[in-house]
């Protein structure tokens, strides 16, 4: 299994090896799927835990995603640090926040959702959130960072948002055209198909979600599962070759996809933040548009 680095986005790269080791694993975490008692517990302990949501569509909130690489060994420091960060987006009008680790490789992801704003604004807003992540410059780098559309999106228990807590695990991938690519729409059109094709064959997946960057011609699609094991099954059993790939073919695309367990959603705990710059022009816009009409949200759904 190769990781490569120097690209920005989902770094892990899918070869035949990864797929060796997750045969093995299945071998040895198979087990009969009689489990409804344990998935029931499960299920009612969740009820009492904080919850984070990824919205199908971007008409009430702006979706954010920051990709982090780590320089140190270990990264406590640097979740505790990416933690303090979500508490300070909330004054700017962060609804939702999350960290997701890599299981395989070596990136950290921080989502965000924020209420509507303005282009300007927005961008006022990604100056300063740039310049408070300058804190963690000694412990990960920086590779990625966008705002995104989303355009469709499904979940099992018909919440209109991706919901997951911490210790879930989340697969994302991405495809990203070449530049000065005209194709973008189209590509997004490929992914919606294969969204609606396959993700009701998706035996696991309690939700997912696609987006389309505001900044590059990339598409991500996010899945929420029940375990490891079923993201792992859904990987070894898919015959991409004859379901996926004729959605794409004649496109030039760099595709990436990584897994990520769920390491902190916003509401978790309160965190002790530090002193952060704050920026009066942003915190105005806040106060702005504290009427704006954004879901706020899907917990009574």
């Amino acid at each position: 299994m190769t990781f490569d680095h120097t690209t920005p986005f989902l770094e892990i790269q899918v070869f035949p090896s990864i797929f060796l080791f997750l045969k093995y694993m299945h071998i040895l975490t198979h087990r009969p799927k009689n489990n409804s008692e344990k998935e029931s517990k499960k299920e009612q302990k969740k009820k009492d835990m904080a919850s984070c949501y990824v919205p199908f569509n971007s008409r009430n909130l702006d979706i954010s995603f920051f990709v982090f690489r780590p320089t140190v060994v270990y990264v406590d420091d640097l979740l505790h640090a990416l933690k303090q960060f979500s508490s300070y987006t909330q004054t700017l009008g962060c609804v939702h926040s999350s960290i997701l680790r890599s299981i395989h490789g070596n990136m950290i992801v921080w989502y965000g959702a924020w209420m509507k704003r303005t282009l300007e604004n927005k961008q006022l807003l990604i100056d300063a959130l740039l310049s408070v992540l300058t804190n963690v410059a000694g412990m990960a780098i920086l590779i990625d960072h966008s705002f995104f559309d989303a355009f469709t999106g499904e979940s099992r228990d018909g919440t209109p948002a991706a919901k997951f807590f911490t210790g879930d695990i989340v697969s994302m991938s991405s495809a990203t055209l070449s530049a000065n690519n005209d194709d973008e729409n189209k590509v997004s059109y490929a992914c919606l198909a294969i969204f609606k094709d396959r993700f009701n064959k998706m035996s696991g997946a309690r939700a997912g979600v696609c987006f389309k960057s505001q900044s590059v011609p990339r598409i991500v699609c996010l899945f929420v599962w029940k375990s490891l094991q079923f993201c792992y099954t859904y990987i070894l059993t898919s015959d991409y070759r004859n379901t996926i790939l004729p959605y794409l073919d004649g496109f030039a695309l760099d595709v990436k996809y990584d897994v990520f367990r769920v390491v902190y959603v916003s509401g978790d705990n309160v965190v002790k933040l530090q002193n952060y710059p704050q920026r009066m022009m942003l915190e105005n816009e806040v106060d702005n548009n504290a009427g704006y009409p954004f879901v706020h949200d899907f917990q009574d759904r």
